[in-house]
């Protein structure tokens, strides 16, 4: 049947290969009918985790200090899972779709067994910020797709609607601003034995740049220095961990920041010295950038907790 469909017969041998994705849909809609499965979309999404996600993406994602910047760089870093695929963000009043599309795919008939698994890898990213247990109030489907009473069983408290622009999940506009869940993150990450090239240096970093937040702060060349390796391999390790130097000092200044505006009175302004930034309205500009909030903001969410 796979070889009908021209895909790779040893399909189970070949776990990080590239599949064309229409073939694969079209296998999957013929398998359903022929083998009687309900659902073959969800009963794949349902068998997806984290750790299948590539070393890249897992590594931006785990070293993004808020959900705001995880799902921008889910946005950035899509096409490596999936070369005809684009996410992007849409503001909907108090919530935010999280929005995916296969290219030249409009007019392919049961486009949903591919959409159950992009809008499920989505869920998985936001799950490492929300807890393990959410599940979005809605699912929505670029194919006209009604899901069956068995699988909406699964998700009794989500909403599905199908016949969209795209596919999407929404999540509400407060949890933009979440910070990474580390430990569980880690695990997830860790649980498939893999380590992602640069993850040591990533962490000793992050560890000594916040010593330098309210002085003059390192350059790469003397943060490479530092770490005892050479500037062109520091920017490897960085680079095989999905981050850039510039990427990395931005994030240890926003988490600097958050944890003074939640547990000091620090005024604004001395929030942002302490944590790098010579101008106010810069600062402001940037932690907005982070977190999808102005620090004023921040605080009254987090202060009566």
């Amino acid at each position: 049947m796979l070889t009908k469909f021209r895909l790779p017969a040893s399909l189970e041998e070949k776990p990080e290969h590239y599949i064309p994705i229409l073939q694969a849909i079209r296998f999957a809609e013929a398998a359903q009918r022929s083998q009687g499965i309900t659902d073959i979309g969800f009963q794949a999404a349902r068998r997806l985790q984290f750790c299948h996600l590539s070393e890249k993406l897992r590594a931006s994602i785990r070293f993004s200090p808020t959900l705001f910047i995880a799902l921008q760089q889910l946005c950035k870093w899509a096409p490596l899972e999936d070369t005809t695929v684009s996410v992007w963000l849409e503001r909907n009043d108090n919530h935010v779709r999280i929005c995916s599309k296969l290219a030249g795919a409009a007019c392919i008939p049961h486009l949903e067994h591919s959409q159950w698994l992009q809008n499920v890898v989505v869920m998985h990213i936001v799950r490492q910020f929300a807890g393990l247990h959410w599940v979005p109030e809605t699912m929505a489907f670029e194919a006209r797709h009604e899901p069956s009473l068995e699988t909406r069983s699964f998700w009794e408290n989500t909403r599905f609607i199908s016949d969209q622009d795209s596919s999407w999940i929404d999540i509400p506009v407060s949890f933009l601003d979440l910070p990474n869940r580390a430990s569980e993150t880690q695990a997830a990450s860790l649980d498939d034995g893999i380590v992602p090239s640069g993850h040591e240096i990533v962490s000793a970093v992050k560890l000594m740049l916040p010593s330098y937040l309210d002085e003059r702060i390192p350059t790469l060349a003397e943060i490479a220095e530092m770490a005892g390796i050479s500037i062109r391999s520091f920017q490897r390790k960085l680079s095989s961990a999905g981050v850039t130097y510039s990427d990395l000092l931005d994030g240890v200044r926003f988490e600097n920041a958050a944890k003074l505006l939640r547990d000091t009175n620090s005024k604004i302004i001395d929030v942002a010295f302490s944590s790098g930034y010579a101008d106010p309205a810069h600062f402001t500009r940037a932690f907005r950038r982070f977190s999808g909030i102005t620090p004023r903001e921040f605080r009254g969410k987090w202060k009566p907790q």
